[in-house]
Formats: structure tokens, sequence, C-alpha cells
């Protein structure tokens, strides 16, 4: 295990109904307040009205800055830049999911920065403030509502790069399993892969004595696969809504399943610079990456893939090798993410051959990526056409 820290200063409050709070939560941080949200699924389900009546009544000013994208645009947060320094306002109030709270994580960081708020996501410049925000988390996926991380696409330039700061971690985040009823089965599916692909990141590690956290990364593994059906043929069900929501906030809180463990990320990057040039769904596209690039892995580390095999599959090893179990709990997790309703392929989006050259050589534009094994141009290039 390797040395570390962990600090994550974000406030749960997780319940039926814990929106309620939302007003004796902001009014602390100010009284001028910037609402995030999405394409509008908020005020078809009534939570933005219930939120704008609580906000009122707790006597806060609202500002709105609507449609954010589910990659979210660099000049959508610019424009919640300019709304806040026009308005003065003193905390942001993201309601949605991961894209909405990534975007407001980037406004509140650009406000407080004189530069260009591209400047955090290409190296060029880091966090030092950001105004306060907080959550109405509308979907279990990203980890956003209790981690320090954000993703934002350049779309003119055809980049999605992603920042970091403790500053921009939400100084509460409110958990309400009911508000996810209403989420479309394909939204679901893909958060499902997503929380799964974040465990996976932290999980395959060349890290050694780290039994705790292994055991806490299957954890989450198994509790996501046994909702999952529970949740896709009852979308009310508010246990399996319950469990996925708070696994999603786990996965990605910080490194807290994690901590002491050199983790990879590496099929992140390349499905950034997919989603970057076709504005795919990234749940999606990590569906069809990850079990290409477990292929494309797992000799680095036999025995990982052997006891995720074993451990969160329940894989019987009885008279095969341990490269046969390994490749066996590859093909269940393929398995798995094609019998919820997941893509399988490049091909399902319409994706062919004729980008895979510019997104390989940005996936690896500052680089070799990756720690489980090191992936060179030409490694993402084989990753990219074993998913076509």
């Amino acid at each position: 295990m390797n040395a570390f820290q962990f600090v994550n200063p974000t406030r749960i409050v997780f319940g039926e109904g814990a929106a309620a709070q939302i007003g004796e939560l902001v009014r602390p941080f100010g009284s001028r307040v910037l609402l995030v949200y999405g394409s509008g699924s908020i005020k078809r389900s009534g939570l933005y009205d219930r939120t704008l009546e609580t906000l009122v009544q707790a006597g806060v000013t609202v500002h709105e800055l609507a449609g954010v994208e589910p990659n979210p645009r660099l000049t959508t947060v610019n424009r919640g830049i300019a709304l806040c320094r026009e308005h003065e306002i003193e905390f942001i109030l993201a309601v949605g999911g991961g894209s909405v709270i990534d975007a407001a994580k980037a406004i509140a960081a650009g406000v407080k920065y004189d530069g260009d708020v591209w400047d955090f996501f290409v190296g060029k410049a880091s966090v030092q403030g950001a105004l306060p925000l907080g959550t109405i988390l509308t979907l279990a996926a990203t980890g956003s509502e209790m981690n320090g991380s954000g993703v934002i696409t350049h779309w003119e330039e055809k980049l999605k790069r992603g920042f970091g700061s403790i500053h921009v971690y939400p100084r509460f985040s409110i958990l309400d399993p009911t508000l996810t009823y209403t989420v479309p089965r394909d939204h679901t599916v893909n958060g499902i892969v997503d929380i799964m692909s974040h465990v996976f990141e932290q999980y395959f590690s060349l890290t050694e004595n780290t039994p705790l956290q292994e055991r806490l990364c299957e954890s989450v593994l198994q509790t996501v696969i046994e909702n999952a059906d529970p949740v896709l043929a009852n979308p009310e069900d508010p246990a399996a809504r319950g469990n996925l929501m708070w696994c999603g906030t786990v996965a990605l809180n910080g490194g807290f399943i994690s901590v002491g463990m050199q983790n990879d990320w590496a099929t992140h990057m390349i499905e950034h610079e997919v989603s970057a040039v076709y504005d795919i769904p990234h749940g999606a596209g990590l569906a069809v990456l990850f079990p290409n690039w477990m292929s494309y892995v797992y000799s680095s580390r036999v025995s990982r893939f052997v006891q995720y095999a074993e451990r969160v599959w329940g894989i019987d090893r009885a008279g095969r090798t341990d490269e046969e179990v390994a490749v066996a709990g590859i093909e269940a997790t393929r398995d798995f993410f094609t019998r919820i309703g997941a893509p399988s392929r490049l091909a399902d989006f319409g994706i062919g051959e004729e980008h895979l050259d510019r997104m390989a050589d940005e996936a690896v534009r500052y680089g070799a990526i990756g720690s489980f094994k090191k992936l060179e141009q030409a490694d993402v290039r084989r990753i990219l056409e074993l998913s076509l």
C-alpha cells in the first residue's frame, strides 16, 4: 500500500424528501444563487418548482443557467461565469447529474480566475479558489456530487478534458433516490456502466498489499450488479435506486475505495476523445471500450483479473487455467453490459475508422496513459480498433 492522504469536505444529505432542506442548506452561503440545470427534465418532474419555492422562502434571489449539455460545453461554462459576475452570485446550486455538476464546478472556479477557464483543463493554471457550490443529484453515475473533479468539452476544438481541485468539492449534496425515478432507461444503464467503470479504474492496479481497498471495490461492483435488474424492472424501486445512488457516490468520491492504490484512468481518457469527436454519452462509450481495454491489458497482472472473475462474477476456476478464468471474467463483464442494454460496438453510433488516429493521438498528447499497462498511441489505436 502506498502512502496517502484522504480529505472529503462534502456533506451528504441522503433520503426521500431531502430536497426540502435546500433553502436552509443554501442560506448560510449567501442570498444570490445561480441555479444550474440541464435540458429541462427537472421542470417536467416538478423538482424545479419545488426547489425554486424553497429557495425563495429562504430569502434567496435566484438566477438561472439552463441547458447544460450531456457533454458540457466550454461555451456554456463561460455563460455561467458571465452570469455570476453580472449578478454578483454568492453560491452555485447544480440540479442534475454529473454533467450539470461538472459545469457548475468549472463555473465556480472560473469566476475566481482572471484568465481563460480552459487554462485549468490544459495545465496552464491551477485553481486557487472557487465560489461555493452545492448539488441536488438526479442521476446515479459520476460521483461528481462528492468529489473535486470535472470534465468539460471544448466543442470547437473537439477536445474533452478534466480538472480537479479541493476548492470545487460541493459543500453539500442532496441524494434523494426518488428523484431518479423518472430517469430514462438508457440513462440509468449508462449510469450503471459509469459507476462500474470508475471502480475498474481504481481496482485494476499494480499496487500490492491493498486487501481492504480491493474488497471495497468488489463490494461496490457486486452491489451495482445486484441492483441493476431490479431498478430496470421497476424504475420506482426505492431500495434499488438508493443503493445505486450511494454506489455512484462511493465509487468516485476522492479515492475512498482506493486510497493507497495507483489508479489507471486510461479507458476514461480514451472515451473522452471518442465523445469529444462524436458527442456520445460517456457511459455508453465506456461500455464499449472497457471490455476491450481489459482484453488488451489483462496479462499485465493476470492474478487481479482472476480475483475479479472469482469474487465479482463467481467464476468457477475448476479445470481452468488462470488465463481462462481471467478471460471468463472479462466476458462476464461484456455480457452483463449487453444484457442490461448498453452498446457493445462503436459502430452502434455510426463510428468507423475515419478518426482513429486523431483520437489515439489526442489520448497520448501529454505522454503514455494508464498505469496498469502504459499505453502509447499504437496501443490506444488498437483498443479503438477492437471496439469498432
